[in-house]
């Protein structure tokens, strides 16, 4: 990452900071990280620092500066008419299974190049029509659905939400924040019923000191 930096910048300064923000993931997430050798690789190679500053805005940013080299290998050797990455999901779109499967393994041999490897368990390919899960959504040609789990999720928090109002730890102002900001960002797919569900739960009443 800190040689990518260096051929687009050129302040020392800057450098430097990023230097710093990059060795503050040192060792974050390190008991699930599994050893990779890639070719051309000594023992000495899994000594290397390893690490994301999770947190950190650049990590989104950076990302995209990393993987810029994939994108253009997906369009401009692949040839993928359709393709969207989002930092470290991608979405390639075809007419025919054989091609997507010779693009993943075209794109695994790519990734090593970088020192990176697939998820190969979120490696799917699938018909369109089946739904592609994609940053929280299941999408299908007619509908975007929120997946389960983020559901289950924002149920869990809002009822612990509506409890602490209830007790009085959480104002009216917090409380309705909280669901205005999931309403801005859930009303961009089919969440009309889910939505009525949240608004007609009761509001319990605010306990009195």
């Amino acid at each position: 990452m800190l040689k990518t930096l260096q051929r687009h910048i050129g302040d020392r300064r800057l450098l430097e900071l990023c230097e710093r923000i990059i060795a503050s993931g040192q060792g974050v997430l390190a008991e699930a990280w599994t050893p990779v050798v890639f070719d051309g690789d000594d023992l000495f190679a899994l000594l290397r620092p390893r690490g994301l500053p999770i947190g950190n805005l650049t990590s989104q940013f950076w990302a995209n500066v990393y993987l810029h080299p994939l994108d253009l290998f997906i369009k401009q050797e692949l040839h993928c008419r359709a393709y969207l990455r989002y930092c470290d999901d991608l979405l390639l779109f075809a007419d025919d299974k054989a091609t997507l499967h010779a693009w993943a393994a075209a794109i695994r041999e790519r990734l090593a190049q970088l020192r990176l490897t697939l998820h190969e368990r979120r490696v799917r390919v699938a018909p369109t029509a089946a739904g592609l899960p994609w940053l929280g959504w299941v999408v299908t040609p007619q509908q975007r659905r929120l997946r389960r789990r983020n559901v289950v999720r924002f149920w869990r928090r809002y009822r612990r939400r509506l409890r602490a109002y209830g007790s009085g730890a959480l104002s009216f102002a917090q409380l309705n924040a909280s669901v205005q900001g999931w309403i801005g960002t859930v009303q961009h797919g089919s969440t009309t019923g889910l939505r009525r569900a949240v608004l007609r739960q009761v509001i319990p009443a605010p306990r009195c000191a």
